[in-house]
């Protein structure tokens, strides 16, 4: 299983995408400003996407990709979120006001796009990738994603903050692969509370829950352009004095647009 990294920071600047993975060439998780990379080859052979929540940062390009080649697709784009999510982007996206209800167009019996609704604990087939839908804890509906094709899974938390469920069920699975985020600095972290969003001194706590016999790659994720030195920096020097749990180091690195990973 491939893993493409088309965005990944919590804003946009020059050569700053937002989130967005591309999984193997069909299945793609969350839709912001890196879906812009991709040729319109690329978006055809997307039949799928996952959204973890409803922030424009998140879902930015997916109006704009439906509108790039869904005349020139054979089948709806199934998209796959929490209800919640859902019913935001109909309300406020797929609304004929901001964009065009691509769920009704060019036809109800015939759309460009598909919604299904999923909810936390359930598992999806999408050919050989099973993914199961991880809790997250943030200001609106919120999910992580646990995607595997029998080899280990890619683990992505998605927008949270500190989150027991999402631990209680991480380290039940085989994970080869961990993408956080940390989207604020730790002078910031008051903001990253109200925000729910991880500052490095919360992400320390929840690396804490990680067992110490596990060990696997942790990748950072939207961090904001302005502060990604200053986090690293941060979660970097946390480590080095072996704040995340009693002697145990972690194997952390920040995530850029453009990395591929085999899973």
């Amino acid at each position: 299983m491939k893993v493409r990294v088309l965005g990944c920071s919590g804003a946009i600047a020059k050569d700053c995408r937002t989130t967005s993975f591309l999984i193997d060439s069909d299945l793609l998780v969350d839709a912001g400003t890196g879906v812009g990379d991709l040729t319109l080859k690329e978006m055809r052979a997307v039949d799928s996407v996952l959204l973890t929540h409803s922030h424009l940062d998140h879902v930015a390009a997916l109006p704009l990709m439906v509108d790039s080649v869904a005349g020139q697709r054979g089948k709806p784009l199934d998209i796959y979120a929490l209800a919640g999510t859902i019913a935001a982007l109909k309300a406020h996206i797929f609304n004929d006001v901001i964009w065009p209800d691509f769920s009704r167009i060019p036809s109800a019996a015939q759309p460009f796009v598909r919604f299904h609704a999923v909810q936390t604990g359930q598992t999806l087939q999408f050919g050989a990738k099973q993914v199961e839908v991880l809790p997250a804890v943030h200001t609106v509906p919120a999910a992580g994603f646990a995607i595997s094709a029998g080899k280990g899974c890619w683990v992505f938390s998605g927008d949270t903050e500190r989150n027991p469920a999402f631990w209680q069920r991480v380290n039940r699975l085989k994970v080869a692969m961990l993408v956080i985020e940390t989207a604020f600095s730790n002078r910031e972290k008051e903001l990253a509370l109200r925000s729910l969003h991880l500052s490095p001194e919360s992400l320390a706590h929840e690396l804490d829950n990680i067992p110490s016999d596990q060990r696997y790659p942790i990748y950072i994720t939207h961090t904001k352009p302005a502060e990604t030195e200053m986090i690293m920096s941060e979660i970097q020097r946390f480590d080095q004095t072996q704040r995340f749990g009693p002697h145990v180091s972690h194997d952390i690195h920040w995530l850029h647009a453009g990395q591929e990973f085999e899973i």
